[in-house]
């Protein structure tokens, strides 16, 4: 499901959907992001830029970037509520992203993610990132360890099309 046709839409968090966002963090992960945090991160537009998917007035997705040096972006979080997993909420967020980071002339793409969390990583898959590394103890409250992905953004978008059931 591509963006255009999705029942969600995507638009640009604001400070007013930090409250959603804390909530599917703390729904989602073991080491949820604070609201402290969360705010310094949407509000912070200089260097970042945060989406969400919002469908009949609800966040159900979000997305958040950050820009490094002139052509390099760094995935910080992505998070779908739960109940929504599977639609393609992920899929979307990371389209429209991809889109603007081209229109920026942006070349690359890195994150860290859960060497457990294979949703995640057959979703990074799809977008052509590539293991490239471990950080050992990544996560403090896990001790797990997180892959260091990069991707190729124009590969990533003119490759096979992304299946979008993430």
């Amino acid at each position: 499901m591509s963006a255009g046709s999705a029942p969600w839409r995507i638009r640009r968090a604001e400070r007013r959907d930090v409250g959603e966002l804390v909530t599917i963090e703390n729904q989602q992960f073991p080491e949820p992001w604070s609201r402290a945090m969360l705010l310094d991160e949407v509000t912070n537009v200089e260097n970042r830029r945060y989406s969400v998917a919002e469908e009949a007035g609800v966040i159900i997705g979000y997305l958040g970037v950050m820009f490094v040096l002139k052509d390099e972006l760094h995935v910080n979080t992505i998070g779908t509520r739960p109940g929504h997993e599977g639609r393609g909420v992920a899929s979307s967020l990371l389209d429209e992203a991809w889109a603007d980071a081209t229109a920026r002339g942006i070349a690359r793409a890195t994150l860290e993610v859960a060497v457990s969390n294979s949703r995640a990583l057959a979703l990074y898959f799809r977008y052509g990132f590539a293991p490239v590394g471990v950080r050992k103890n990544y996560y403090e409250k896990t001790h797990e360890d997180a892959l260091i992905l990069w991707a190729d953004i124009v590969t990533a978008r003119d490759g096979a099309s992304p299946d979008a059931t993430a």
